[in-house]
Parts: C-alpha cells; sequence; structure tokens
C-alpha cells in the first residue's frame, strides 16, 4: 500500500514535519584546520542535516596532558610515507592536523552520511569502532571529537533548540561556579611558581553574572596590586597573570589581598582553588615530586626541593589550614593511587579533590579511583576521552558515586563554546575555563550569561562545597 496514499491530505504535511524530527539526515561532513589559542593546528568539523542545518566545532589542545589521554592526532605522528604526499610533517613543525582533517573528510564522513544526527551515541560509538583503537590514536581524537560535537550543533539547530537544552533536556537549569585561573605556575608560565594553577571562585554570588562580575573585579584588583609592586601582569595561556613569586604560600596571600582589595571577604565571598599538576612534578627515578624553584634554606647551594607523597599531603593541609583553599586538581602523581588514597582520607572531607590526569574522563580509570576511595570530584575534559557520549558517560558514573563534576578548558583553547552549553546540560555546578580575559576564554564565559538570561527564573547558581 502506498503510505503517503493512507495518509488525509491535510496532516501529510503534518505527518513529513513528525518524520524530520525523527531523523535528521546527515547530509554533509567536512573538516578544515584552524588556529587554537596558542597558535597551533586544530581540527574545526562541520556536519549538514537535511541539506540545510550545519552544525560547527573545533577541537582545544592541551600542555599539561596526561598518558592516559586520547591520542590527538599530528602529522608529524604519521608514520606511512604515502600519508605524507605533501610534506605534511614539516609544516606547523609537525603540529599540522591534515591527516586528521583527511580523515573526516573520507572514512568518517563516509560511514556517517544518511545516518541520523539525533542518535548521538551510536554516531559517537560508529566512529570508535571505524577508528579500532583504545585510544582512538588511527584516526586521531581531534577528528572524532570534532565530529561528535559538530554532529550535537547541527541537531540542536534543525530542532530550533539551544545546545544546553538538546543535550540536557528540560532538567538543565544549573549554572556553574567558575574556577577562574588568575595566577599561572607551571608550565603555563615559566616563571618561579611550581604549581601550575591558582584559581578563585566566587561562591558567594547569587546568579552567574554576579558570580562573574566579582571574580572580574578581583582579577582587575590583583593586577593593579601586582603593578604597584612592579611585578609582571603579562599573562599566561590561560588568562592568569604569572609574576616571579617565591612560593604558593606567597601565591595566596596576593589573592587574598586582592580579594580583600575587590571588597569581598576570602572564604565567605571568594574561595580558593588550585592545579598542581602534580604529575609534571614527578621524577619517576626518585619516586618524589621536583620543585626547581623552592630550596629549603636561604644558604642552600643546591636549587630545588624533592617532597615524597607524605610532603606533598603535608603542604596540602597547611595550605588549607591557612587559606579558604576548597579544591585541588591532580595534587598527586596519575599513578600514585595509594598517595590519592592517602590524601582523600586526610583532607576528603574537608577539601574537594580533583582527578584529571588521574582519571583523563575515562569511566574505566574513574571507576577505579571510585573503588579505591581516590579522589572525590573528576575534571572533564571531553578531548581527553574524544567523544561527546563519552564525556556525558563519565559525568553521570561520577555523579553516582556522589563525585563533584567539573567541566573544563584546555590551555589550547578555541573560541569554541560547547564545555558552556555542556556544563548547564549536565548540571555539573562547576566550571574551569580560565581568567576573565582573552577571546578564548571569555566566549565560554559570554555563552553562559546568555543562558543564564534565556532561563531566567529556572537558572541555579549555588556555592558546590555546601553540604547537602
Amino acid at each position: 500500500m502506498n503510505r503517503k496514499a493512507s495518509i488525509p491530505h491535510n496532516k501529510y504535511k503534518i505527518y513529513l514535519e513528525v518524520i524530520k524530527v525523527n531523523y535528521l539526515k546527515i547530509t554533509d561532513v567536512h573538516a578544515r584546520e584552524v588556529l587554537d589559542s596558542r597558535g597551533n593546528p586544530t581540527v574545526e568539523a562541520e556536519v549538514t542535516v537535511n541539506d540545510c542545518h550545519i552544525g560547527r566545532a573545533s577541537v582545544p589542545s592541551g600542555a599539561s596532558t596526561g598518558m592516559f589521554e586520547a591520542v590527538e592526532l599530528r602529522d608529524k605522528e604519521v608514520k606511512n610515507d604515502e600519508n605524507d604526499p605533501c610534506g605534511y610533517q614539516t609544516r606547523y613543525y609537525g603540529k599540522g592536523v591534515l591527516q586528521a582533517v583527511k580523515n573526516v573528510n573520507t572514512e568518517i564522513k563516509k560511514c556517517l552520511l544518511g545516518k541520523n544526527a539525533l542518535e548521538q551515541a551510536l554516531i559517537d560509538h560508529m566512529m570508535c569502532t571505524l577508528d579500532g583503537t583504545e585510544n582512538k590514536s588511527r584516526l586521531g581524537a581531534n577528528a572524532i571529537l570534532a565530529v561528535s560535537m559538530a554532529c550535537a550543533r547541527a541537531a540542536a539547530a534543525a530542532l530550533g533548540v539551544p545546545l544546553y537544552m538538546y543535550l540536557g533536556g528540560a532538567q538543565s537549569h544549573k549554572m556553574p561556579v567558575p574556577m577562574m585561573n588568575i595566577l599561572n605556575g607551571g608550565v603555563y608560565a615559566r616563571n618561579k611558581v611550581d604549581f601550575q594553577e591558582f584559581m578563585i571562585m566566587p561562591v558567594g554570588a547569587d546568579s552567574f553574572a554576579e558570580g562573574l562580575r566579582m571574580g572580574t573585579e578581583v582579577y582587575h584588583a590583583l593586577k593593579k596590586i601586582l603593578e604597584s609592586e612592579g611585578k609582571v601582569t603579562a599573562v599566561g595561556d590561560e588568562g592568569g597573570f604569572a609574576p616571579d613569586l617565591k612560593d604558593s604560600f606567597e601565591v595566596f596571600e596576593y589573592l587574598t589581598k586582592a580579594v580583600k582589595k575587590a571588597g569581598y571577604e576570602p572564604g565567605k565571598d571568594i574561595v580558593f582553588a588550585m592545579d598542581a599538576a602534580a604529575s609534571e612534578l614527578y621524577q619517576e627515578d626518585a619516586g618524589m615530586y621536583y620543585f626547581p624553584s623552592e630550596t629549603r634554606s636561604s644558604d642552600s647551594e643546591t636549587q630545588g626541593t624533592m617532597r615524597s607523597t607524605e610532603e606533598m599531603i603535608e603542604l596540602y593541609e597547611k595550605l588549607c589550614e591557612k587559606y579558604p583553599l576548597k579544591s585541588i586538581e591532580d595534587g598527586l602523581n596519575e599513578e600514585d593511587w595509594d598517595g590519592w588514597k592517602k590524601l582523600t582520607k586526610r583532607l576528603g572531607e574537608k577539601v574537594q579533590l580533583v582527578g584529571d590526569d588521574l582519571f583523563v574522563t575515562n569511566t574505566k580509570r574513574l571507576l577505579k579511583g571510585i573503588g579505591s576511595e581516590c579522589a572525590n570530584a573528576i575534571l572533564v575534559k571531553v578531548n581527553q576521552i574524544g567523544t561527546l557520549t563519552e564525556a556525558i558517560e563519565a559525568v553521570t558514573t561520577a555523579k553516582e558515586a556522589g563525585f563533584r563534576c567539573v567541566l573544563s578548558h584546555r590551555s589550547g583553547e578555541t573560541e569554541d563554546t560547547v564545555i558552556a552549553d555542556l556544563a548547564v546540560a549536565l548540571n555539573a555546578g562547576q566550571i574551569k575555563t580560565g581568567a576573565p580575559c582573552r577571546t578564548d576564554r571569555t566566549s565560554k564565559y559570554n555563552q553562559l550569561l546568555r543562558i543564564e538570561e534565556e532561563l531566567h527564573y529556572s537558572a541555579d547558581y549555588k556555592n558546590p562545597f555546601i553540604k547537602k
């Protein structure tokens, strides 16, 4: 029987609209090489559905990366000369992503054409299966993720709904408290501060917009203080200042001064967070953590300080006792599971202990951490795992275990704002996306302002450290 003939004429148009909603046909997939915030190439993808709705997304890149992250394919890693007919490996000092782009425009495109963009989990699964490796090293996690995010964007555009609502549904209403990296050290700054990031969190605000204002005012207050003392106010990769300071205690002293100068109360209006990036300090041979810029005494002839796991925990305890430090990320090496268990036992009741390199947004490693009682929160970076579906799965698993979740940017960012929508979609409650400086960072904050305005009365902004 003719299906069309069986439907009354006046209802045929409605029938077609229903079909469109149930099936959004992927009609084109295209990728290109663009630049990230550090001037390095990255992958941008466009997915077109029903020949008219386009979703675009670009992939960030990290400088401080865990050894278990999904692989972002760079042209220098292409082993077969047949894959390098145009001298890919000499472009951008080997950091080009033309091979990853080619993988999107050939294999991935062929795989996805005609598929339903609404089936995000299936789309992501198909790409992972096509890649055939555990860490997405053949096609590149950057290639796969660009398409994964673009597909979600295209579907949302076709349905005429915001991305956060498409991904999270009607219950998406929780605005994230920002972790604002306003002072940099480690690999992000190359100054004399060994820990990587020092952040402020405006927990005392009544809304995201107010929290953003408070954090921005503290940021500008810190700049004035540093300028008045003749210290460098150039910014690092994530927009934070990078002066030479003696140690972490001095850093927090400056943050305290800035909070007070801006008219706020440390511990009430603003609390502190830090990313130790301890894996970057870890010396495998010695089994200890090396602080190249510190010395134990002023008359020491040897530059640098070594700390054991126990000494690292003691250092964090002292910092938490003296300052309103509520969150510590990557406090120990990514494979120091015994140390993480000790750290969690000592500080886990009063401090958020975030696993970044420890978990790399990977559900398998997260489950190991949950079972071993290591950490109590996960940092979620979609490019660490390579698909939206896997990132969402990690958040779901973490929440079921009572872990907090922090959606995060990377040091090498783009103007893409997917993580802002994702933070709201998943009701994560926290987002880490840098200082209120540089468009690659403020683009996320500005998107969250738009979302909060759209949610209006249903928008919910709460201190994540208040126990329910």
